[in-house]
């Protein structure tokens, strides 16, 4: 799955260069310029890749504690 969040990644990087809309006046929904649709719709596609990369990339044992700490222990100190 790994493999599959880079492909991603450098398929969004690739995507990210849309000079095929930069001369294109076409609005979409009368009021949003196809180019400005283009980027919200790419924005949306790596939020969903970031997920994937958080899901499936993030080391297991970062957010684990070697031994639990008591506040109120280190409070009294």
């Amino acid at each position: 799955m790994r493999n599959a969040v880079w492909l991603l990644i450098a398929m969004l990087v690739i995507l990210h260069q849309d000079f095929w809309y930069w001369d294109d006046p076409t609005l979409i929904g009368g009021f949003c310029p196809i180019g400005l649709a283009y980027h919200m719709l790419l924005s949306v596609a790596a939020c969903g890749t970031w997920w994937l990369a958080v899901c499936y990339g993030w080391p297991v044992g970062l957010e684990i504690p070697d031994s639990p700490v008591d506040d109120n222990e280190e409070a009294g100190s």
